[in-house]
Order: C-alpha cells, then sequence, then structure tokens
C-alpha cells in the first residue's frame, strides 16, 4: 500500500532538488493566515492553485467582460479565458526558467477574481464612486481571503496583490505572472480586435511588428522568448529592455486605438450607467438595515463580484417597467383541461 504521507514531502524535495537557486520553494513559504494541517498529496501551493479553481468567483470570470462587452462571437476572450491564457504563459516562461509552476499557477489563476462586470469600464465607475478608490487587485485579495476564506500562502496573494502596474512583487514567480499578464492581454486583444474589424493587421506600429513579427503566434513566442534570455540565472525576471519598449509601445497604441474611445467601447456609457444605478439602489436599499460604515463596503463587494449578464438582469429588474403580469392565459389552460374530455 502507498504511504501517502511521504508522497508531499517527494514533492517538495523534488523542488529544492530540481529548481533554481532562486525559485520559491512550498517547504519554505511562509505560510497561511490561519494555521492548517498540511495535505498528504500535494504542496502548498497546488493547494492554493485548487482552492481558486473551486472558488465560485473563479467561476463567474466565464461571464465577465475582458475588453469587449457581449460579444456576438464565441471566440472573443472573456475574463476567465484571459485568466486561462496568463496561467499557461506563466508555466512555460517558469519551465524554461526552473521556478516553481504551482506558484506561478496559482497567482495566475487568482489574479483577476476581484475584477467587476464589464471590465476596465466597471472597476472605473466603482473607482469614482467608493471613498479611497477601488483596484480589481486589491479586491481580488479580498475575494480570496475575506469573502471566499480560501486561506492562501503568503506568497500566492502577494503575487495576486501585485500583478498589476506600480506594484513590486516578492517573488520570482509573482514576477513572470506581472509578465505573463501583459503578454497575454496585449496579444489576445490585437486578435479580438482584428476579428472586430476595429483594427487590422496592417494597422499596427511597423516597428514593433518588425521586431516582434504580425503573427500573432509568432510576435507571442518572440516576446516569451524575450522574458526567458533575459532572465535566465537571474534573481530578478525581466523582459530585455529593447522587448519592454516595444512591447509598452504596442500596449499604448492598444489604448489610443482600441481600449479609449473605439467601437469597441461603444456601449460603454450604457455599461457605466449600470453600475452607478445599482450602486446607489444597493445603498439606499441597505440604509434601514445596516450601519452607515459598513453600506459602502458591502455594496462594493457584491457589484464587483457580479457577471455582465447578472448586472444587467439586476439593473433590467429594478429600472426597466414591465407590463402587468397577467395569469389569465395559464387559467385557461387550466380550465380546458377541466372541460374537454
Amino acid at each position: 500500500m502507498l504511504n501517502t504521507e511521504t508522497i508531499r514531502y517527494k514533492l517538495e524535495q523534488r523542488e529544492i532538488d530540481n529548481l533554481s537557486e532562486f525559485a520559491t520553494k512550498s517547504r519554505f513559504s511562509k505560510g497561511r493566515k490561519k494555521l492548517e494541517d498540511e495535505c498528504d498529496l500535494r504542496t502548498a501551493f497546488q493547494r492554493d492553485r485548487d482552492r481558486i479553481v473551486h472558488s465560485k468567483a473563479f467561476r463567474r470570470l466565464k461571464h465577465k467582460t475582458q475588453v469587449f462587452l457581449s460579444p456576438f462571437d464565441d471566440h472573443f476572450r472573456t475574463r476567465l479565458t484571459h485568466t486561462l491564457e496568463v496561467s499557461q504563459i506563466g508555466r512555460t516562461i517558469a519551465r524554461a526558467l526552473d521556478l516553481n509552476e504551482d506558484l506561478v499557477e496559482a497567482i495566475a489563476l487568482g489574479h483577476d477574481l476581484g475584477h467587476t462586470p464589464f471590465g476596465h469600464c466597471g472597476e472605473g465607475v466603482l473607482n469614482e464612486l467608493v471613498k479611497g478608490g477601488f483596484h480589481h487587485n486589491i479586491q481580488s485579495v479580498r475575494v480570496v481571503e475575506v469573502l471566499e476564506h480560501l486561506n492562501l500562502c503568503q506568497e500566492t496573494i502577494d503575487g495576486i496583490l501585485t500583478h498589476t502596474w506600480g506594484f513590486t512583487p516578492k517573488t520570482p514567480e509573482a514576477q513572470v505572472v506581472q509578465l505573463a499578464d501583459k503578454v497575454a492581454y496585449i496579444n489576445h486583444d490585437i486578435e479580438d480586435s482584428i476579428r472586430a474589424g476595429i483594427i487590422a493587421e496592417s494597422d499596427l506600429p511597423k516597428d514593433c511588428i518588425n521586431y516582434f513579427s504580425s503573427v500573432q503566434s509568432q510576435r507571442l513566442n518572440k516576446m516569451i522568448h524575450e522574458i526567458v534570455s533575459n532572465s535566465a540565472g537571474k534573481p530578478q525576471v525581466a523582459m530585455s529592455e529593447e522587448g519592454w519598449y516595444y512591447t509598452t509601445k504596442l500596449r499604448q497604441w492598444m489604448f489610443d486605438n482600441v481600449y479609449i474611445d473605439s467601437p469597441a467601447k461603444l456601449e460603454e456609457k450604457k455599461a457605466r450607467n449600470v453600475i452607478k444605478e445599482l450602486f446607489f439602489l444597493y445603498k439606499e436599499m441597505l440604509k434601514p438595515i445596516c450601519e452607515e460604515c459598513r453600506i459602502e463596503r458591502i455594496v462594493t463587494d457584491y457589484i464587483s463580484g457580479m457577471t455582465d449578464r447578472y448586472a444587467v438582469m439586476k439593473f433590467e429588474e429594478n429600472f426597466i417597467p414591465k407590463g402587468l403580469q397577467s395569469g389569465a392565459k395559464d387559467d385557461y389552460l387550466f380550465k380546458l383541461a377541466k372541460i374537454i374530455d
């Protein structure tokens, strides 16, 4: 009979024996806020990954916007498919650099759990309405720590918090996810924008295309190689200076031509109104039963957790007039059942 008590130890030892000196080893994790027994079969970071995948917030990502609101084509990315692409890119980089794939995967799968409906449009509205602002990476940490009580390792939480611009990751695995997130959305948003007819491949900046390639797979591959070749044997994970220059230039071009004031954003005014009206509605609804200091926090947690379609449904339910609901036709059906042999 297999002694399961040895399996986690073997996996931990494999990390120690085979991973880079800079990699984060699960045996030496800083641990969880709430002490709990270890799993016999999985390392701490594998357990984090599994808890995220089984969370309700993760399942809701499939109906949250990436760039295009309620896309007409099933092949456009959602927040969930974006998350999976970040995870795949992150694992590729981590494997090449002998870093901890399980930690990278856990961070990548959890990094957008706090994202709002309607993508960055929804985030922008809440940022305007909430005292102190709203940021999806901070909300993602709140999701795993407070709302779903996942009790993740400190390294995973740090990576979720620091995946976005302006934050400094504490581990090389978190650095990987910060880069993988950028590489993923720049490339898949280009592909989706071409599919939507908003831009053409020929519109992309010529110097960026000459450096990376106009072919999606080749451009993505080049960016990943830029990270791996520049980071091998180093404690910091970063793209080469030249590669980063063209990556950020391409990202800025997407902001100028797709992310802001493009046909992709035509419905955002309506989406902003949905979030805004629900926010004020729920604040009023809670006033008779909640302390004032708690209301905004509760409403923010509720709305930020909504999917696009649920937010629209709640808006329609509360703000769109409906005709008088009549049971007459159903009544007639039952009458017929009684009178017809």
